[in-house]
């Protein structure tokens, strides 16, 4: 049912893109919350359980680590509620059922600052509700179902009245209906009884992001990507850091990540035998797979996902002598990844509007950073909760998530890095700074509809200010400068101005002379970003 409830979204998630409110070409509900679903199928088939205990424990911790963006981190707690809700039961009935459901979503709501309704949780919510509700009417799993989605749908139809965004753009809420989806692909399994296989994404889109911040990123020193679990009930920290002592001694780009059950493993090696040896003196072994890199990583990813991360990653990720602080940050653009690395940022993961880096992609490129606090810069209002899951996954270092959500602010908060710094004092600074930078951005309309008083077309463009649609027009430079009016004010000193991949630098150059004209008291710099999709990125403080 889980690997249906994946296969299912995973058909639709272009539809439930969609319905994303805004028209821009950002980090999309569908295909998050698809590669989350997915990354828990894929756990969740892996051994022979047939307990429902086991196998939603599976789900979980797939989820976990593979949820992206802020649907896909809220599907992975439901996920997380929901095994708990099964824990100790072999099998389920409509009453436990509901019972994990309720828990699922207590979990979620927990899990999101500030819960708001009409989204993805109150479909959730409605779930939970209607399965209370069904268990007492029905033993019948398949009608208790029907009963479930039906009132499921009937709280989705009412979500553009909770929230006026919806509304105005016609649409119920995405998250939500992915949410459907999953859960019609579970009954439409339960009615045929047919075994399922996991049906992968085109493109390799799941491996993109994950590659960058890990594993092709660096040059090949030792030649054995080598992946296993080892099934453990509840490792204690001092196992977990001597293994991973060990697995240093004999090779690198180490990814230790465990919860109550299971150590997950990935390390290159020359000897993938003695770190099989060492991982069976701690427990049994499964999920295990080895490559030989020199030979197949060429096939690995997408040959420009791989050209990307050839450019962006030092070869030597690990550095020899240990530090108090860190950083990772999320970039995506050639040009703003050479900012933040010479600013001090350790890792750079390429990701941003259109793919969110997954929890364990941060943890990955945690991993790789010798120091004992690491400052994560999400840099993307859709990557903070990912960001945070994994600062409570780490268990050997002290991570600090500041919640910038635009690359303007993490640029911001890096300048407030001075050597030697406290860490704490460090990070309260950072948050007091990202306070102060305001968010201009240029790119297109994606899809037509209707924003507040803005009618948008498709092709558009689209000056964005901060989260708000600002100006609406048709040629980039003219909406440039319409957008920066907008954002300059009389108390405004400085205007950094990244350009895009899709701008030349004469154009970059004829605004950034508008902005020196026209406002002679501010001081501007230009810079080559690099940056898809967005035409221009633009920091006013």
């Amino acid at each position: 049912m889980i690997i249906a409830g994946a296969n299912t979204l995973d058909a639709n998630k272009q539809a439930v893109n969609a319905m994303n409110v805004f028209p821009v070409p950002d980090g999309d509900t569908g295909t998050n919350m698809s590669l989350t679903i997915l990354a828990a199928a894929r756990e969740s088939e892996k051994g022979d359980a047939l307990r429902v205990d086991e196998v939603a424990k599976k789900a979980a911790s797939g989820a976990l680590r593979g949820a992206r963006g802020n649907s896909g981190v809220i599907t992975s707690q439901l996920l997380r509620g929901f095994s708990k809700g099964l824990e100790g039961l072999e099998e389920a009935g409509t009453k436990e059922l509901a019972a994990a459901a309720e828990q699922g979503v207590k979990t979620a709501y927990k899990a999101v600052m500030k819960p708001k309704e009409g989204t993805i949780l109150t479909v959730a919510r409605a779930c939970a509700e209607a399965a209370v509700r069904m268990a007492e009417e029905t033993e019948d799993i398949e009608v208790f179902l029907k009963g479930v989605l039906a009132y499921a749908h009937e709280v989705l139809a009412q979500t553009p009245d909770m929230l006026p965004v919806l509304k105005q753009a016609g649409v119920v809420d995405a998250g939500g209906r992915g949410l459907l989806h999953i859960l019609e692909g579970a009954l439409e399994n339960l009615r045929s009884g047919e075994k399922q296989e996991i049906v992968e994404p085109g493109a390799n889109v799941q491996e993109d992001f994950a590659a960058l911040a890990s594993i092709e990123n660096e040059s090949i020193t030792f030649g054995y990507c080598t992946e296993f679990f080892i099934n453990v009930h509840e490792p204690d920290d001092a196992t977990v850091q001597q293994l991973k002592s060990y697995l240093g001694t004999i090779g690198d780009s180490i990814v230790c990540v465990c919860d109550e059950e299971i150590i997950k493993i990935h390390v290159h090696t020359d000897h993938p035998g003695l770190a099989l040896e060492k991982a069976l003196t701690i427990g049994s072994l499964s999920g295990l797979k080895i490559d030989n890199m020199r030979e197949q990583h060429t096939n690995k990813i997408d040959f420009r996902a791989s050209e990307k991360a050839e450019a962006q990653v030092p070869a030597t990720p690990v550095e020899t002598v240990k530090k108090d602080i860190g950083f990772v940050s999320v970039s995506a653009g050639k040009g703003l990844s050479d900012i933040f690395q010479n600013l001090g940022v350790d890792q750079v993961i390429e990701g941003g509007q259109t793919m969110n880096p997954s929890t364990e992609d941060i943890l990955n490129a945690v991993d790789l950073v010798n120091a004992d606090h690491v400052f994560i810069l999400p840099n993307n209002k859709n990557i903070i909760l990912a960001a945070e899951q994994a600062a409570k996954l780490a268990e050997d270092k002290k991570l600090y998530v500041i919640p910038t959500t635009s690359v303007p602010q993490g640029i911001s908060a890096m300048f407030c890095y001075e050597e030697g710094a406290d860490a704490e004092a460090l990070a309260e600074a950072m948050k007091e700074a990202i306070q102060t930078v305001q968010t201009a951005t240029v790119t297109f309309a994606v899809r037509s509809t209707q924003i507040g008083e803005h009618e948008i077309h498709e092709g558009d463009i689209l000056g964005m200010l901060d989260d708000k649609i600002a100006v609406v027009g048709s040629e980039i430079a003219q909406s440039t400068k319409d957008l920066l009016a907008e954002a300059i004010t009389e108390d405004s000193e400085m205007v950094s101005i990244y350009y895009g991949e899709d701008v030349t630098e004469e154009d970059a150059a004829e605004i950034s002379a508008f902005v020196e004209e026209n406002y002679p008291d501010c001081e501007v710099e230009l810079q080559m970003g690099g940056q898809p999709l967005y035409y221009y990125i633009i920091s006013v403080e």
